[in-house]
């Protein structure tokens, strides 16, 4: 692959993570700024995954591909959701969630199948990593917890886990170990 998609996402995932927790931290995120970086992420996610599907064959890059595939659809309804009606979040919670369970489970796949230590041991962090922010991030919102702790920290945990395990791939991506 090419280096932009080889070390581009190492870049956006955190970003992306950043926006998330300032869309849900009172008004650092305006709804506005928020359908304008669903937007961007719908264009470059389908450009990664044009850039490249037909590079991504192999059973660690084919789960990845789902989770661009997969990424960009819950990332447009989430984009869709927001420039209908902001105020009514189904759509929202679809891409958000999504975003938290799809690298989970991919995440998963990808500590199976990697060879390299400490490597695997980093994808299945991030996995775990990023199921536990989705259920701490739900308990905020359905377990009567205060739902600005537990919202922001599972946010937090999704991305940094998130983050650890991309730059992972970077870092195998760009010295040829796998």
């Amino acid at each position: 692959m090419g280096t932009l998609t080889d070390v581009g996402p190492a870049g956006l995932v955190p970003a992306a993570w950043i926006v998330t927790i300032g869309a849900h931290t009172s008004s650092l995120v305006s709804d506005r700024t928020l359908l304008i970086a669903l937007g961007v992420m719908d264009v470059l996610l389908l450009a990664f995954l044009v850039a490249a599907y037909a590079e991504m064959d192999e059973p660690v890059l084919r789960a990845w591909r789902g989770v661009l595939a997969g990424g960009f659809l819950v990332t447009l309804a989430g984009t869709i959701g927001l420039a209908l009606d902001p105020k009514q979040p189904a759509l929202l919670a679809i891409a958000l969630y999504g975003w938290m369970v799809l690298p989970g489970v991919a995440y998963i796949r990808t500590g199976r199948l990697v060879r390299a230590n400490p490597a695997s041991t980093i994808y299945l962090a991030a996995a775990g990593a990023s199921l536990a922010g989705a259920v701490l991030y739900a308990v905020g919102h359905l377990g009567g917890v205060e739902p600005a702790v537990t919202t922001v920290a599972g946010l937090a945990v999704v991305g940094v886990g998130q983050t650890a395990g991309i730059v992972t791939a970077a870092i195998q991506n760009s010295s040829g170990t796998v």
